[in-house]
């Protein structure tokens, strides 16, 4: 008779997972399948199909489609989904006291663990409802004088291109926008092109960490070092970076950066942060008025109005699902899906790949073009005919798809993409 214990003895950790599934608990899920490759190497866990299932298993996912678009915004695993809809049920059972008095204060706990995870002071991030507010409460709450010069890159994101824009009209300052080849010849090209735009007026520069367009990394250290022996302002837009592959705030060097966490923690949507460093806070508007006592307060750029308590709290669930997978595993998965298609498209004359395969310069985005094909068409029949969503990438200097799987996705999902690119080649897309 085969009872519970000669079961789990003959079946061994590989059952374990299971049991942790039948719980139902997604998070003691993801922890079980942790313990069976803690000892393993990121890049085999990587290829651990196995693993990934478990993973998988934890998202509430249509699976009729196939989402490449996971740079605009990511589903939550259930366990975050959950904790959300949790909190909006506390916060609606009497708002002005369960969501302020209960839920608000709460506040606190996931700066500090978001700090950690980013590796500066709870005392230096504000958490905000987006990249977007984050940045451009740098961009706008910095003093700049006319004639001070903001050097950015045209591959910027629009929004924050705009901003700056918008300066440049109310307040007469100069915005220099460098271009450079995509994919870039090295890292420090980008860099040489950073710092030879670079005047005496120059007063910040702003740049991304990963850009959105094509997945290139930008080499950050570098760059704000020498803006700071410049006496130069740096801001990093980092929206596609934080939680897609693994750094701290020391590798970076910079005085602001933003990002979203509904991307790549996978956060509930409407959830990001500002790092400002230390001593910047005091000199740096909020962007909606703060009283005067909170000026070196880093919680006056938290300060919007009446707002969900239950968007940020349930960060805390997102930062348990993604220490569960581990930022280096996932940086491998990640890699790993994008090469294999990339790989695959890239010995075929008719594409493009407009990013580095240089594991430091790219992660999970890469663009790729069929050469002769306007990239709205491809958009559209991918959509058509294999309800596949990807990005529509269509710059000045280059045009192309972004691609963006994230945990949830599956080998097969990514041999369909490539299989359906292959076919389009072939038969067109009239």
């Amino acid at each position: 008779m085969l009872t519970r214990r000669s079961f789990l003895h003959t079946t061994g950790s590989a059952t374990a997972v299971a049991i942790a599934a039948f719980r139902g608990d997604g998070l003691s899920r993801i922890e079980a399948a942790g313990r069976r490759v803690e000892n393993v190497a990121a890049s085999d866990v990587a290829t651990d199909e196995s693993y990934w299932r478990e993973i998988q298993q934890g998202f509430t996912l249509d699976r009729t489609i196939i989402n490449l678009n996971n740079g605009g915004c990511s589903p939550s695993p259930r366990v975050v989904h959950d904790a959300f809809k949790r909190y909006l049920d506390i916060s609606n059972q009497a708002p002005v006291y369960h969501m302020w008095q209960i839920l608000e204060p709460n506040i606190e706990s996931v700066r500090r663990r978001l700090a950690a995870e980013f590796g500066c002071d709870p005392e230096e991030l504000a958490i905000t409802r987006n990249a977007s507010e984050a940045l451009q409460t740098a961009q706008l709450g910095i003093d700049l004088k006319p004639g001070d010069e903001v050097v950015t890159t045209n591959q910027d994101y629009g929004r924050m291109l705009t901003t700056w824009e918008q300066r440049v009209r109310r307040d007469g300052i100069r915005l220099k926008k460098i271009s450079f080849p995509v994919p870039p010849p090295s890292m420090d090209d980008l860099a040489t092109r950073l710092f030879g735009a670079m005047t005496p007026a120059t007063k910040v520069l702003h740049f991304c960490h990963i850009t959105n367009l094509t997945g290139q990394i930008f080499p950050v250290k570098k760059i704000c070092d020498e803006a700071r022996r410049r006496g130069v302002k740096t801001i990093v837009d980092g929206a596609h970076a934080f939680a897609q592959f693994p750094f701290k705030v020391a590798d970076l060097g910079c005085d602001y950066y933003g990002t979203s966490l509904h991307k790549w923690l996978l956060a509930p949507i409407g959830t990001g942060f500002l790092y400002v460093r230390r001593e910047n806070i005091a000199g740096l508007w909020p962007l909606q008025p703060a009283a005067e006592s909170q000026t070196g307060n880093i919680r006056k750029f938290e300060e919007i109005g009446t707002h969900p308590a239950a968007n940020h709290n349930a960060i805390a669930e997102a930062l348990n699902f993604h220490e569960g997978i581990g930022a280096e595993r996932k940086a491998a998965r990640l890699r790993y899906l994008r090469d294999r298609w990339a790989t695959r498209l890239s010995r075929q004359s008719k594409f493009t790949i407009h990013t580095s395969m240089d594991p430091a310069q790219s992660c999970a985005i890469a663009n790729v073009q069929i050469v002769g094909v306007p990239t709205a068409k491809v958009v559209g029949r991918l959509w058509d005919k294999w309800r596949i969503i990807a990005t529509p990438i269509v710059h000045d200097e280059f045009e192309g798809l972004r691609v963006t799987p994230n945990v949830y996705t599956t080998l097969e999902e990514i041999d369909t993409f490539s299989a359906a690119m292959e076919n389009i080649v072939s038969t067109g897309v009239e």
